[in-house]
C-alpha cells in the first residue's frame, strides 16, 4: 500500500478521469467503502462536494468526519490532496 504522501503525489501529478474514491490521500479500504455506500463512488464525486463547500477546510473535514467516520488526519490529507489537485488542473 502506498503512503499518504506517495499517494498524494500520484493523485496530483494527473487529471482525475474514473479514478475510484480509494485513490485520493486519506482515504483507505474501510473509508472507501463508507464513502461508496454513501454514493461517493469516485474521486471525481467527492471533489463535486469539495467544490460545493467552497473547498472550506473546516467544512469539509466535518463532512467526512459525519459521511464516513474519518478522523482528522485521514479528513486534513483528503483535503490537502483535493486542495493541490484544484491548484493544479482547475
Amino acid at each position: 500500500m502506498s503512503t499518504t504522501s506517495q499517494k498524494l503525489k500520484n493523485f496530483t501529478s494527473e487529471p482525475m478521469n474514473e479514478k475510484p474514491v480509494t485513490d485520493l490521500a486519506g482515504v483507505g479500504e474501510v473509508l472507501g467503502r463508507r464513502l461508496e455506500a454513501q454514493g461517493f463512488d469516485k474521486a471525481y464525486v467527492v471533489l463535486g462536494q469539495f467544490l460545493v463547500l467552497k473547498k472550506n477546510r473546516e467544512l469539509f473535514q466535518e463532512w467526512m468526519k459525519e459521511t464516513c467516520q474519518a478522523n482528522a488526519k485521514q479528513s486534513s490529507d483528503c483535503f490537502q490532496c483535493l486542495s493541490e489537485w484544484c491548484e493544479e488542473f482547475l
